[in-house]
């Protein structure tokens, strides 16, 4: 599956196994793990893995995150994008489409998380015709929670995830 979403900066498109090196260098990274459960890969081969998991939630859910490229270098600095998400329970949902960014390090306070979020909240609504998103914070994770907020979400509430083992903020959008 083809997707190319362009934003003013960024050009977002399906992960492919050639995404390798820039997704290892962020999911290796034990500060983008901070406020995710501090579990960075270790191997470039626990890194495709989750590529070849979003390329298949691309052929079996129709969506899954989208690397996020810099338009100005080209470089590879993280995906966001949607999931359909259902493997957890989150506060009670098992089946709900969500709206998530990771960004290596160096791309952190440029309004990258912000911009990208808007365009999966157009694809979301406009293409897709979802009528709620939602997301999810740590809840120490005050950067995410401000560009959640940013991008159109409303807070909801805290909730103790027992699967991940860590204090989440839930936030929702609807589609009026």
């Amino acid at each position: 599956m083809k997707f190319h979403i362009e934003t003013e900066r960024l050009l977002l498109r399906e992960l492919r196994v050639t995404d390798l090196e820039g997704m290892f260098e962020l999911d290796s990274n034990p500060e983008v793990h901070k406020y995710l459960g501090n579990k960075p890969v270790k191997t470039k081969n626990e890194s495709l893995k989750m590529i070849e998991s979003v390329i298949s939630q691309y052929q079996e859910r129709g969506i899954g995150r989208w690397a996020a490229i810099e338009k100005s270098s080209g470089e590879f600095i993280g995906w966001s994008g949607l999931r359909l998400n259902n493997e957890y329970n989150m506060n009670g949902f098992t089946e709900y489409y969500d709206v998530g960014y990771r960004l290596i390090p160096k791309y952190w306070g440029k309004g990258y998380a912000t911009e990208s979020g808007k365009a999966a909240i157009d694809y979301a609504f406009n293409v897709l015709k979802l009528s709620t998103l939602y997301a999810t914070t740590e809840i120490g994770n005050q950067a995410s929670h401000n560009a959640l907020l940013k991008i159109g979400l409303n807070y909801i509430e805290d909730f103790y995830s027992e699967e991940w083992k860590l204090n989440l903020r839930w936030y929702k959008l609807k589609n009026y």
